[in-house]
């Protein structure tokens, strides 16, 4: 990495105490009413920093974060992406949608394996968020797959689907499920036969993330594999039973379900068969890659492991090899700003709670798992609760605090990055009290750091990777329905500059987004900025 040095700042003063970046996970900047919890909330920290002179807007979302338009939702990954890469790069359903476009998706190994399976008598399977979200999954994805295999006449396919309710709206379910059991209808003729087989809500079947709770993946695998659970004739029976069962239910926490004829499921994953995971985004995918893919899997009782191919959409941990085997090449994210600060000797410290810990790690290194200079850099994971996190609104930030209280007060670490998960995981909720408790909670531990920042005088770096907790509700005809998914509001930026050493300005940059916040850490630190990462949001006055 020796040629990734950087070179010196022109005109930079050095300054004592670290420069501190704080990401609000899902505190975007929303309407002044009472739909937005944030504005509801009580903070006054973020409303003092409002007025700072370095503050701006930065757009999160879309294009900004190399998604395919700016109708897309942006989304923890990819913000963090953008955050450690300094540049954009084609993300998520972009890339998949490029795969499906040129044909590429269907030229590689993986899809010539599966063939090769399915025409040996195998079954296809496709497990998977059906949805139109575009932040884990899209429909469209799903229905290229199918359509791909009916075109080389795959015999037997079968579906696993998992409701959203998070991403889209909380009881969306059926506008999905009935459209997709129609196309496979449409599908199982010329001695095909194409089904779905099981299914559940994303937050108790299937979509575990950073191992939190396995019994989530466990159940998963009962449902898919071994045509475990509650059976049902169809899943949109299943679905219009539990909503039937309990008007408060939501899609996400939804029970899984089993599709059975005869009392007999449909569509269990036997030998020889071939299974594909079509959810693009790496968190919630990786925990059930293992469960496929390791032969000394440990974490729960597979009871019956079938030998089938496995293969993702793409590769959600490259580093890992989590799964071998994928349908879509991930982004090359190269030249990080982690990579370039350990290049040039600076020492770093990162941290957030299990929510979030891959995302100030993996996905700020730019898709990469472990150090890349453990000697310079100290990661660290606070366990979260396993509750539902309206529950406990407050999560683990008062802990996350503690812990970058003494690591600025220890003086070990120039550049000090957290993440606090409030915003987002209680936003998704959408649950107004709990909404505005996890806000406050993060205003007050804000609170607590600027003051610890200023007394090492250094500089603190405030920003969000996503909007969420900026809109609970909507409302139509005057009926309000809890807004559960991502935003597309812009995000603040404000840096707080307790050092006195450098006079920093707000640059002009034209359209701001998180990708032009590595170039500005470069700046804060004392480097220029890479010749190919988008232009920093200040500059030094001139003396």
């Amino acid at each position: 990495m020796s040629n990734m040095k950087l070179h010196r700042y022109a005109g930079y003063a050095d300054f004592p105490g670290p420069v501190v970046t704080v990401v609000m996970d899902g505190m975007g900047l929303g309407p002044e009413n009472e739909s937005n919890g944030i504005y509801m909330a009580y903070t006054p920290q973020l409303d003092e920093l409002s007025r700072e002179p370095l503050y701006t807007r930065l757009k999160a979302h879309g294009t900004a974060v190399g998604m395919p338009s700016d109708d897309d939702m942006g989304n923890s990954e990819v913000g963090h992406n953008a955050l450690g890469a300094g540049r954009i790069f084609s993300q998520g359903a972009k890339l998949v949608n490029e795969a499906i476009r040129s044909g590429a998706i269907f030229g590689g190994k993986a899809w010539k394996e599966i063939l090769k399976r399915t025409s040996q008598g195998g079954t296809l399977h496709l497990l998977g968020m059906v949805s139109d979200g575009n932040v884990h999954s899209h429909i469209d994805h799903l229905y290229a797959l199918l359509d791909r295999a009916a075109t080389e006449n795959i015999r037997r396919v079968r579906v696993h689907g998992l409701l959203d309710g998070r991403d889209v709206g909380e009881k969306s379910g059926l506008s999905y499920f009935e459209p997709l059991e129609q196309r496979l209808a449409d599908l199982s003729r010329n001695g095909r036969d194409y089904r779905i087989a099981s299914g559940g809500g994303r937050m108790v079947t299937t979509m575990d993330r950073y191992q939190a709770d396995w019994s989530v993946v466990e159940r998963g695998w009962r449902a898919h594999v071994l045509g475990e659970g509650r059976a049902f004739a169809s899943a949109t029976e299943a679905i219009r039973t539990y909503y039937a069962e309990n008007p408060d239910i939501t899609d996400q926490y939804m029970e899984s379900f089993v599709v059975a004829e005869n009392g007999k499921p449909v569509g269990t994953i036997a030998d020889g068969d071939a299974v594909v995971l079509f959810n693009f985004r790496g968190d919630r995918a990786i925990e059930i890659s293992r469960a496929f893919d390791e032969k000394d899997f440990i974490e729960f009782d597979r009871r019956r492991v079938p030998d089938v191919f496995y293969a993702g959409m793409m590769q959600y941990d490259g580093d890992a090899a989590i799964p071998k085997n994928y349908l879509v090449e991930p982004p090359a994210i190269d030249r990080t700003l982690g990579e370039y600060l350990c290049a040039s000797g600076i020492s770093s410290f990162a941290i957030s709670e299990t929510q979030k810990f891959g995302h100030v790690t993996y996905f700020w290194n730019g898709n990469n798992s472990g150090y890349i200079d453990e000697k310079l850099e100290k990661y660290v994971e606070i366990p979260s609760d396993r509750i539902a996190f309206d529950l406990r609104p407050w999560m683990k930030a008062a802990e996350i605090t503690d812990q970058v209280i003494e690591a600025i007060r220890s003086g070990r670490y120039k550049f000090i990055r957290l993440n606090y998960a409030n915003g987002d995981m209680v936003g998704h909720t959408g649950i107004p009290s709990a909404i505005r408790i996890a806000v406050a909670t993060v205003d007050m531990c804000l609170g607590r750091l600027l003051k610890t920042v200023k007394q090492a005088q250094g500089v603190a770096v405030i920003t969000a990777d996503h909007g969420n907790a900026d809109c609970m509700w909507t409302e139509k005809k005057g009926v309000r329905s809890p807004m559960v998914a991502h935003t597309t509001n812009p995000v603040p930026f404000i840096i707080k500059d307790f050092s006195g050493k450098n006079g920093f300005s707000l640059a002009d940059v034209q359209n701001p987004g998180l990708t032009n916040i590595a170039a500005t850490i470069c700046n804060l630190l004392g480097f220029a900025a890479p010749a190919d990462y988008d232009p920093s949001l200040i500059t030094l006055r001139k003396k």
